[in-house]
């Protein structure tokens, strides 16, 4: 017992998954009590993941912008991360339709008859844009908005630079209350395995037999296209742009992504993603600022699932997608993850969008919402592993850049500046 006791973390959330999965198989035919007396303890374990979030992403991103203690290198460093973000999302896009083309002939025909979903009202662009900036304190952190506590974040922090030594009562309270709430959810952390058991066990018994059923080729088809995205795009990043061995980077990230496989949750898993991308070398400030960033508004996963759910559902309806079509669902898809919570579920409401835009029937969203959970597990990985590799990106590009002023400044013989 103390040796499993003294294994690593991701050790035992590894263990916890595969007993998790055996469990779910014992206990097909018998979903309701997975559901009714284990996925609780589950429930129980997001919830409190869901409570630790908001302050995590609240605290910790005011801390980073105040310990660069420079709203030039804050914009620097969020442009990049923006742009970074913007470019995964649309390769992941891109491929999500090409492996939904490729696998378009296996896709199977099913009856359309008789489906019914009910579509979430859409928001327009603008709509989305007016959403990120709150109209109340309270109200982003009891709704958990995480674009409206970013910008909180973002402008508290911003003043309180701007503020200069006045404010060193609210820094020192600040960095206390961070590293408060980061030792809060180290202690949560610790019920990762139980968590992971208790979430994956009800997926498992409930949705078994439809795994290996008729969607099973769509399934094959996303997870394709997953661990293309991950293995080709964030490989290369990682390599060239990271300046990081793709191995190391992936062993470091191998806890967060086993968590994000069997939580589906993005933001559920950002404290164990921080505190893999500072394993890795990743700079602490800037994992702070990057990685809430990008469990809101980065969302490669979902973006390859939209793709591939698209194909599959205009073949069941016999409808073929055109070049424009595609590319409309390619910019559509980028333009609504910027909306996306990174919370289970939400791509839902992202797909409806998406098939919206190029008039395929809602109704067709019934096809795949039986085992979205599923894909749901693979796209989270790849949304947080994109969250992941853009950080390591970002702070090999800042530390260039900071070796080039210091460089110039030597060759000068005066102080690096801001010039560059």
């Amino acid at each position: 017992m103390k040796k499993i006791l003294k294994l690593p973390l991701a050790i035992k959330i590894f263990i916890a998954l595969i007993l998790g999965i055996i469990a779910g198989i014992l206990l097909q035919g018998h979903s309701e009590i997975a559901e009714n007396y284990i996925k609780p303890f589950g429930t129980i374990f997001l919830n409190l993941l869901k409570f630790i979030v908001v302050p995590i992403v609240l605290f910790s991103i005011m801390s980073g912008i105040i310990s660069m203690r420079d709203i030039k290198k804050v914009g620097s460093i969020g442009i990049k991360a923006v742009i970074y973000y913007f470019c995964t999302t649309a390769i992941a896009i891109v491929i999500g339709l090409i492996g939904g083309n490729l696998f378009k002939g296996l896709f199977p025909v099913l009856d359309t008859g008789g489906l019914e979903y009910t579509p979430v009202e859409n928001t327009s662009f603008m709509d989305t844009i007016v959403g990120i900036f709150p109209d109340n304190f309270f109200t982003p952190l009891v709704e958990a908005n995480m674009l409206q506590v970013i910008v909180m974040a973002v402008f508290l922090g911003f003043a309180i630079i701007l503020v200069g030594d006045k404010a060193k009562p609210a820094i020192k309270g600040i960095e206390s209350l961070n590293s408060i709430f980061m030792k809060v959810m180290e202690m949560i952390l610790g019920l990762s395995p139980i968590g992971v058991f208790c979430l994956i066990a009800p997926v498992v018994a409930t949705n078994g037999p439809a795994i290996i059923g008729s969607l099973a080729i769509v399934l094959g088809c996303a997870y394709a296209c997953y661990i293309a995205h991950m293995v080709i795009v964030y490989t290369t990043a990682v390599k060239t742009l990271g300046a990081m061995s793709p191995i190391k980077f992936f062993k470091e990230h191998m806890p967060a992504m086993v968590f994000a496989f069997s939580s589906s949750s993005s933001v559920g898993t950002l404290p164990i993603n921080m505190e893999g991308c500072v394993k890795m070398g990743a700079d602490k400030d800037i994992a702070s600022f990057v990685l809430p960033l990008g469990a809101t508004i980065n969302m490669d996963g979902t973006a390859i699932h939209q793709g591939v759910c698209a194909i599959f559902i205009a073949t069941c309806y016999g409808v073929d997608l055109d070049l424009k079509a595609m590319l409309t669902i390619v910019f559509t898809a980028i333009l609504a993850s910027i909306g996306t919570a990174g919370v289970p579920g939400a791509s839902m409401v992202m797909l409806a969008m998406v098939l919206s835009s190029v008039g395929l029937p809602l109704e067709g969203i019934a096809l795949v919402a039986g085992v979205d959970r599923v894909f749901d597990m693979g796209r989270t990985v790849v949304n947080i592993t994109g969250d992941a590799s853009c950080t390591v990106v970002v702070s090999n590009l800042e530390r260039k850049k900071a070796a080039r002023k210091l460089a110039k400044a030597k060759e000068t013989g005066g102080k690096p500046t801001d010039s560059e």
